[in-house]
């Protein structure tokens, strides 16, 4: 095997562990996302296997054996459609006996409008295969959630699913703030005031893989002290200057060192305000993160998690062994948002990979999505005097369909059509404001999350762009 190759294989492995780390709350996303599919046919599997029944067999005494699944089919890899989305419903009957029913579906908008249904009588043998065809009407640009369900003799099942139409053209309705960038350069001023006070420690209990690892900390908005980890291949060569991988946090999420063979790249983990061992004054849990001080745009925890971000950017450029013009800046969900806000505000940042940024098209998601606007719904409920007109207002400078627009380098994106977090209208909100080169990879059955395709990709790309051979 290569060199070069050998090397991409490492990288890759060290940002699917990135991603890991950065972008998914699991207990929480797997509550939502476990609505997506109620079939219980793999219990059915698991019983007849301990019970050690023959599912193939033709036994037809027994009408109990054999189980009956379904399988949908887009007719497009991406679910992502000019016109009218189609679709083959497949039903499998393993089963000694004939089911009788309906198949069906039901098209609604994103936030619930019930929009198209049909259904068709349907028979299917025992022991045999029938497939359905579909074409699903739709209002237009933009996505729909269609559930299909199968009604007969012996089951009974719903298969959610998401398609677009267009997204290309998808615009959000609201506008950017006429003062959202005088509002960014004055944080940048006030950031600029303060004194970075950087700080690296060797950590050599934590070496391995060839790395050494440093806790890095520094001063940011606010003075509040921000740290991370920085990790560092061991090379002979003094002179030696590395490309940067900066990983930015999801919500509520602690980052530790990342270490890996790669003797091309320094990776630096930022736990922002309020997170892993960047807790003090912020020191919040779960859904009081993302609510606080929201009532004042220039006291918002957002405001300073950016400014550690762009903090952090500065201490890259302060250090003589890195590559100040080769950072590639990526994070997934609360990490996708700050990566595209950090490559927005700071030019120094050549690359931005954003995984399932949360907070597109802020004012898009109510009525639509549960998790954040029900909390910051909540919030606004025990704070008397407050609306949430106000909170609106303020989240307008925090909306990265606006930070978008800002965007000059180079961007990839990935979402999940199924986000119950950040809907695809939304997350096409803001990459239809980007306007360098870009790419966005869609992954038509996931959630929150995306697959190791994705971090293929950011790695050639990223090993591509800054020559690492």
């Amino acid at each position: 095997m290569s060199a070069k190759k050998t090397q991409l294989i490492i990288y890759l492995k060290l940002l699917v562990l990135a991603v890991a780390l950065t972008g998914f709350q699991t207990a929480f996303i797997n509550a939502a996302l476990a609505q997506a599919h109620d079939s219980s046919a793999a219990q059915k599997e698991e019983v007849s296997k301990e019970a050690g029944v023959d599912n193939n067999s033709n036994d037809t005494e027994n009408e109990d054996e054999g189980e009956i699944s379904t399988v949908l089919t887009s007719g497009d890899k991406n679910s992502l459609f000019n016109d009218k989305a189609k679709y083959t419903f497949e039903v499998i009957n393993t089963t000694g006996a004939d089911q009788i029913g309906k198949v069906s579906y039901i098209v609604t908008t994103e936030k619930g409008e019930r929009l198209f249904e049909d259904s068709v009588k349907v028979k299917i043998a025992k022991q045999s295969t029938e497939k359905y065809n579909f074409e699903i009407p739709s209002k237009g640009v933009g996505f729909y959630k269609v559930n299909f369900m199968i009604n007969v003799s012996d089951y009974d099942d719903t298969t959610r699913r998401v398609f677009g139409i267009k997204p290309e053209k998808i615009e959000s309705r609201y506008k950017k703030p006429v003062d959202f960038d005088q509002f960014w350069q004055k944080t940048k001023d006030e950031l600029a005031r303060v004194k970075p006070q950087f700080k690296v420690t060797a950590m050599p209990e934590l070496d391995k893989d060839n790395r050494h690892v440093y806790l890095i900390e520094m001063q940011s908005l606010g003075d509040m002290t921000i740290r991370g980890w920085m990790t560092v291949p061991i090379n002979p060569d003094p002179g030696k200057k590395f490309a940067v991988l900066l990983g930015l946090p999801g919500y509520q999420v602690s980052l530790e060192p990342l270490t890996g063979l790669d003797p091309d790249l320094v990776i630096i983990t930022l736990n922002v305000r309020g997170q892993g061992n960047s807790r003090g004054p912020v020191d919040t849990r779960r859904d009081e993160y993302i609510v606080y001080h929201i009532e004042d745009k220039y006291k918002y925890v957002m405001r300073g998690a950016i400014a550690d971000c762009l903090r952090c950017v500065d201490f890259i450029c302060e250090q003589p062994n890195l590559r100040h013009d080769q950072i590639l800046v990526s994070g997934g969900s609360m990490g996708g948002f700050l990566s595209v806000a950090t490559a927005s505000l700071d030019k120094r940042i050549k690359l931005c990979s954003a995984q399932n940024p949360i907070l597109c098209d802020i004012r898009g998601m109510v009525g639509s999505v549960k998790w954040p606007i029900s909390s910051i719904q909540q919030y606004v409920g025990t704070q008397p005097g407050l609306s949430f007109n106000t909170i609106l207002d303020n989240l307008d400078y925090y909306d990265v369909k606006n930070f978008a627009t800002n965007l000059t380098c180079p961007t990839i994106m990935g979402i999940g059509l199924l986000d119950p977090f950040a809907p695809p209208d939304n997350e096409y909100a803001a990459y239809n404001n980007i306007k360098p080169a870009k790419r966005i990879m869609v992954f038509k059955d996931l959630g929150h999350e995306i697959t190791t395709a994705y971090k293929e990709l950011e790695g050639r790309w990223m090993r591509d762009a800054f020559g690492l051979f």
